[in-house]
């Protein structure tokens, strides 16, 4: 797991706001009276089909129709978010962005170069200790685990463990959906495989998980193409090791042709956490706050689950039964989140040196 992880108010109320945490019912209103006043959120690189963030941001405009959301760049990458905010810092017009939601490594250097603010929203004990930074610079949104996706047509059967793949029916079945030599999604499905033969997090898991899929090469399972929905439709590649949220929206473009299963592994349940975060230069700090709190609270928490992406919420919202059935239904069984692990930056850095310079020696299969 990780450890880290307009108009001008009156005093009195600037020096609420600059507390960390909403406390109360009425600071949270006074939090919302001081956002319309500010009347505007900009935010970046979020594209509305990824996570289902286009219904987030119009339920956050529903909610809150006073403020206009300035959307800048969807297509943007984390490091296009980060040094938007550096080229802003004096910039208070519509080009510089209130929030940012980026990759893991992110959170932890921009709060170094002093480029986020720490806010802790009202649901912050909900979130795991190990997905937030402590002093609320950064805390993890939403995550993707690495699951199996199958195509029923041609596999009876359906694997449920990483062991399984192993299994003699599995022959010519198995890919990744990227060339571990350089794929993040590959490397970490390679990764999750040595976690669940028992390795310890980090270098061991790399190189165990070499050991996994030198079994699996040697054995006629793996097939050395970077998969896709659409090699699984065609049979080339049957089983098919992804992220789920990838998996969740192939399965449904799909549309039942062939039908396919959605599996995550009983062991070896790894994940990919994405961070929220503040601009320290926002030129709408209270309405970049009352976003945060939109986004963690459980509409916002399960507008992303919409998008198949598994909110940073999701074991709090499933045990009190906030999650719609219907929705549910579309999902592996919330349980099967409960034992995610979430590799810190060092566990992941060490492991994909081991994978990434040892594939071709361990395993000798040429993903392409």
């Amino acid at each position: 797991m990780f450890n880290f992880t307009g108009k001008v108010l009156s005093l009195a109320a600037a020096a609420l706001f600059a507390s960390t945490a909403i406390s109360s019912a009425q600071s949270l209103d006074e939090l919302v009276k001081a956002a319309k006043a500010e009347g505007q959120l900009t935010t970046i690189a979020l594209p509305h089909d990824w996570c289902g963030y286009g219904a987030v941001i119009d339920g956050f405009k529903a909610k809150y129709p006073e403020i206009t959301v300035n959307e800048l760049n969807p297509d943007a990458g984390s490091g296009d978010e980060v040094e938007a905010i550096k080229a802003n810092k004096d910039n208070k017009g519509p080009q510089s962005p209130d929030v940012i939601d980026v990759g893991l490594s992110f959170g932890p250097s921009a709060k170094k170069d002093g480029l986020i603010q720490p806010y802790k929203v009202s649901t912050w004990d909900s979130i795991p200790d190990s997905a937030k930074d402590a002093e609320g610079y950064w805390y993890g949104d939403y995550y993707g685990v690495l699951s199996f996706m199958v195509n029923k047509d041609l596999v009876k059967n359906v694997p449920a463990d990483w062991a399984d793949l192993l299994k003699p029916e599995y022959a010519n079945s198995v890919a990744l959906a990227g060339d571990p030599r350089a794929s993040n999604q590959a490397i970490q499905a390679v990764y999750a495989a040595g976690l669940s033969k028992g390795a310890a997090a980090g270098e061991a898991a790399g190189k165990t998980g070499l050991d996994f899929f030198k079994e699996l090469n040697s054995s006629g399972n793996f097939v050395p193409v970077i998969g896709k929905p659409a090699t699984l439709a065609q049979g080339q590649t049957p089983i098919l090791i992804n992220w789920d949220y990838n998996a969740l929206a192939g399965r449904d473009t799909l549309a039942g042709n062939p039908p396919v299963d959605v599996i995550v592994p009983k062991t070896g349940v790894v994940a990919g956490v994405y961070v929220q975060a503040i601009s320290a230069y926002a030129p709408h700090p209270n309405a970049a706050k009352l976003w945060m709190e939109y986004l963690y609270s459980d509409e916002g928490q399960i507008g992303w689950l919409k998008g198949y992406c598994h909110p940073i919420r999701f074991n709090d919202l499933a045990k009190k039964g906030a999650i719609p059935q219907d929705l549910l239904d579309k999902l592996p069984p919330a349980a099967a989140y409960e034992a995610a692990v979430f590799p810190t930056l060092e566990e992941q850095a060490i492991s994909k040196e081991a994978i990434t310079k040892n594939w071709d020696t361990v395993v000798g299969a040429n993903v392409q």
